[in-house]
């Protein structure tokens, strides 16, 4: 009922865009955290698969042994979907023998796809392709457009509800966390969303106490003149 993909950048960003005939698909499927990994758990989804994958990885496991733990005492394992992508090394994925029809997965060196329910495979090429034919624009605007050709191919053959982006950079919050949980064109709402964000939000965003910066900035003319360098920044060829 849904599809995914996982992307990962040299810089050490992590991206995850998801779309679904299913009410915020966004809540409970995807999961990231800065230097570790992404993972989505899909079809009969085992909101448990997030937490525990990620702290896995964290361990020191590979992307397979942490599949094969995830997989091993869930009695569930053929309903369910779940990929995952390591800050380092090749993404592993997992497409029940239970899953609906299409369902599937694939992956390159730096993103994974997985869908189920799906108007067919093409959703899931045309979702790596237009990810790969836009390198070298941000990452949420590539997930983005990998989703929309995903969506132009078929998308979920049930129709359209509801979808996410969520993008993790070196800060343990979340760089960006859109949801649009119930919209008759969710990636269209989710592209607003975006474009929304890049007004005030994401250069806020830089002014905030983080990793690097434990105060950040508190004087409203600073992060007023932040702000406007993040902008012209943006126009700069």
């Amino acid at each position: 009922m849904t599809w995914s993909i996982l992307a990962r950048t040299p810089d050490g960003q992590f991206g995850v865009a998801i779309a679904s005939r299913f009410f915020a698909v966004g809540a409970l499927c995807v999961h990231t955290q800065r230097g570790v990994g992404a993972l989505s758990t899909q079809a009969l989804m085992n909101p448990l698969f997030g937490p525990l994958g990620l702290q896995l990885m964290q361990s020191g496991l590979s992307a397979a042994q942490v599949m094969h733990e995830l997989l091993l005492t869930d009695e569930g394992r053929a309903q369910r979907q779940v990929h995952l992508l390591p800050a380092q090394g090749l993404p592993v994925a997992h497409t029940g023998t239970a899953c609906i029809d299409w369902c599937g997965h694939m992956a390159g060196d730096d993103f994974s796809i997985a869908g189920n329910m799906l108007a067919g495979p093409q959703v899931l090429e045309e979702t790596a392709r237009a990810f790969q034919a836009a390198a070298g624009a941000p990452l949420a605007e590539r997930l983005l457009q990998a989703l929309q050709a995903g969506e132009d191919a078929g998308g979920d053959k049930r129709g359209k509800q509801s979808a996410a982006l969520k993008i993790q950079a070196d800060e343990d919050y979340l760089q960006l966390d859109l949801r649009v949980d119930d919209h008759a064109e969710p990636v269209l709402e989710l592209k607003r969303l975006l474009e929304k964000s890049l007004e005030r939000f994401q250069p806020f965003l830089t002014c905030l106490p983080g990793r690097h910066n434990p105060v950040g900035l508190t004087d409203r003319s600073l992060i007023e003149a932040q702000i406007e360098r993040f902008h012209q920044a943006r126009l700069k060829p």
